[in-house]
């Protein structure tokens, strides 16, 4: 049997081997996983770094989802307290016009429905994080000015685009309706039924065709209200789509990459042995060769 002269090359690389295995189950350890660069898995590790990519896309679609299912919500909550507003007028105008009221009972319906008209015009200016909400894109204008010489006595300044946010991989999401789409549209206009009613209550006339047009806005908003809802329902739908996605992207990493912590523990007890077997292997040769020399 041949015997090695001069065993310290191999004690050596041996000791080099234990300490990068100790620095490994080391690294799984306080990493959790078994994969954390290319030589440890070429294949895996392309594929973690593809999920990571994935995994950081969803969490920008879910951060723009979130910043707006807030807004949703306030706007279809606004045009929730307009809907009441509106059939509080109306039960006034039915009050005006039944004939039975006298002129200060007439004179008080009149500064009701002008509350309710200062009400509409503040709800129609409603802002969510310092954004108006019905402005169409033009988010930091006031969308609605009273202006006395406007038929309705208010007049829309924001514009007539809609806000989308990404929501997914070629997914957008509508996230308002324009205030004049909602508020003053063309046969429906919420301010001008308001001011016709004040109108006819102040003279006493014509106020059954001014309750009719007031009845004929509330509903037109209903209809309207109802994108709110769905867009609410869409963006919570895609959270959690993206959610699930995000999970199974989590699973998936663990797989590729999870470190087995019982073994790597043992590992790592095992190569720390190693190298102090290992220093005292050299520490004994060392000191035999120089006793060796002193002879």
């Amino acid at each position: 049997m041949r015997v090695n002269p001069n065993p310290i090359p191999d004690l050596l690389a041996a000791l080099n081997q234990s300490q990068l295995e100790t620095q490994q189950a080391s690294l799984e350890i306080s990493s959790g996983r078994s994969v954390n660069q290319p030589s440890d898995n070429p294949t895996a590790f392309a594929e973690l770094v593809e999920n990571n990519d994935q995994a950081t896309i969803n969490n920008g679609y879910l951060q723009s989802i979130g910043t707006v299912q807030g807004q949703l919500s306030t706007a279809d909550s606004t045009l929730s307290s307009v809907t009441s507003a509106l059939q509080q007028a109306l039960s006034l105008g039915v009050e005006a016009a039944s004939g039975t009221l006298s002129a200060s009972n007439q004179a008080a319906i009149t500064v009701q429905l002008q509350g309710i008209q200062t009400q509409l015009v503040s709800e129609a200016n409603t802002t969510y994080e310092g954004h108006y909400i019905f402005a169409g894109t033009a988010t930091n204008t006031t969308p609605f000015v009273v202006d006395n010489t406007a038929p309705s006595g208010v007049r829309y300044v924001g514009n007539t685009d809609i806000n989308q946010v990404s929501a997914g991989s070629g997914y957008k999401l509508s996230v308002n309706l324009p205030g004049s789409q909602l508020f003053s549209a063309t046969g429906n206009d919420v301010f001008l039924a308001i001011n016709n009613l004040i109108a006819a209550v102040q003279s006493n006339s014509g106020i059954g065709a001014a309750v009719n047009a007031v009845s004929t806005a509330s509903s037109y908003l209903s209809a309207q209200r109802v994108f709110y809802g769905n867009a609410i329902d869409q963006a919570q739908s895609q959270t959690t789509y993206l959610t699930a996605a995000q999970l199974q992207i989590t699973q998936q990493q663990s797989a590729l990459g999870g470190a087995d912590i019982a073994l790597a523990a043992t590992n790592l007890t095992q190569s720390e042995t190693d190298t102090q077997a290992t220093l005292a292997a050299i520490s004994k040769m060392t000191q035999d060769n120089l006793f060796d020399y002193l002879k």
